[in-house]
């Protein structure tokens, strides 16, 4: 098929579609497996197109990558990856082609079926020949005739791989670092979404660095964590970066700087040069203690004025919170891996001296700055907590954590 307007015809034809509402169950079943069939076709030849354009360099005459101009076109970059490899795939893979030219799997499972002879080819210390890759290709098949999903086939794959890497001499898959990757987008929510592919040796560092800084800690009232494991594996990964940011001296600012641009006229649109706009909230929590340089800036983004880093807890007075609080003062955990918080925020004029300042790890430190929490100084010279209505409708202070084993009768006259 060659004209495009073969194509328009088809494509009209298709839009015509239409489904009675009193189709039949065994109706329906039937209409959506020819759809199934129709949709696997389509993405074949759409890889045979992809092949030309690559061919033809059509996206390297705009100045793009092929990738981009798919994506350009209206493809998700996922479908436009899976398509460039199963163009590139098609020449050396003639019998995964064929069963894709006759609508038999789909595009997911061909691309699967790709990837698998590439990772078992990967494992070989020696170049495989082309009636061994076919093997591999009529096994991998044998797995999607089967009933197996793409990452089932994956998983299958795998095990193909080391087998050959045992035969040969070649790395196994999950020792060879040459596989290792990490990834790192932008979702629609400006949320940050990490995918990692680590092998054994980075993967066991990952988990045991994880697990040591995920352990659940009660909460103030001496409740069990409320948090998830997932979200205490996230808050655990902040804490290896702070560590990191800090270059192992616990006692000084982190080195690892965060640069927040303010409009004059509009402060509420600042924004962060990788995560993009942030609340005032945020803004706060950010610029308490976390190394962040503070730009004003004009309409035309020109810097008007840097923030003064002596609003940043220097060391001496570092070592000072880590001797009067020890811990974490919502919940105990160490001070190696607490921030320096204001209690009157700088912003609001607070000054960067011992009795405006206290010690909280990353996530009760977002507590105070969103979820309701409050921290005062008391007349010991000591901060106190005062929980949210939801945790505590009188709102009675706490101690500092290191201080809770104090009689609570004495409460009023110490805060």
């Amino acid at each position: 098929m060659g004209a495009s307007g073969d194509l328009t015809t088809i494509t009209d034809s298709v839009r015509e579609l239409r489904f009675a509402d009193d189709i039949s169950g065994r109706g329906a079943f039937d209409a959506m497996t020819t759809l199934v069939t129709l949709r696997n076709l389509i993405e074949h030849h759409a890889a045979t197109v992809v092949g030309h354009l690559d061919r033809l360099g059509v996206a390297r005459d705009h100045g793009r990558k092929l990738s981009e101009l798919l994506i350009v076109m209206g493809l998700a970059p996922t479908v436009a990856s899976r398509l460039i490899r199963i163009s590139a795939a098609r020449e050396k893979l003639p019998t995964l082609a064929a069963h894709a030219a006759d609508g038999a799997i789909s595009a997911e499972h061909a691309d699967a079926v790709g990837k698998g002879v590439d990772q078992v080819a990967g494992r070989s210390a020696e170049p495989i020949d082309d009636a061994a890759r076919l093997n591999i290709v009529t096994d991998l098949l044998a797995q999607f005739f089967s009933g197996a999903t793409p990452a089932e086939i994956g998983k299958h794959a795998r095990r193909l791989g080391n087998q050959q890497a045992d035969d040969t001499g070649g790395v196994p898959a999950a020792e060879d670092r040459n596989l290792n990757a990490l990834t790192h987008i932008i979702d629609g929510d400006g949320r940050l979404q990490v995918r990692a592919d680590l092998n054994t040796e980075v993967g066991e560092k990952f988990s045991a660095a994880i697990e040591d800084l995920a352990a659940p800690r009660p909460e103030p009232d001496g409740s069990p964590d409320a948090r998830s494991a997932a979200r205490r594996h996230a808050d655990a990964l902040e804490a290896l970066l702070d560590i990191a940011a800090r270059s192992g001296d616990v006692a000084a600012a982190p080195r690892t700087q965060v640069l927040v641009s303010v409009p004059a006229d509009t402060p509420d649109l600042a924004d962060l040069p990788f995560m993009g706009s942030l609340s005032e909230a945020m803004l706060r929590t950010l610029t308490c203690d976390a190394g962040v340089t503070t730009t004003i800036v004009d309409g035309e983004r020109v810097p008007m004025e840097i923030s003064r880093e002596k609003r940043l807890f220097p060391a001496h007075l570092r070592k000072a919170l880590h001797k009067r609080d020890e811990c974490c003062i919502k919940c105990g955990v160490s001070a190696t891996r607490c921030q320096g918080h204001h209690i009157i925020h700088w912003a609001d004029g607070g000054i960067t001296v011992l009795d405006n300042g206290c010690l909280l790890c990353p996530s009760c430190h977002a507590d105070i700055h969103h979820n309701g929490w409050d921290v005062i100084m008391g007349l010991d010279r000591h901060p106190w907590l005062i929980p949210p209505v939801s945790v505590d409708p009188k709102r009675r202070p706490l101690p500092a954590y290191n201080r809770r084993t104090m009689n609570l009768d004495d409460l009023p006259s110490a805060a």
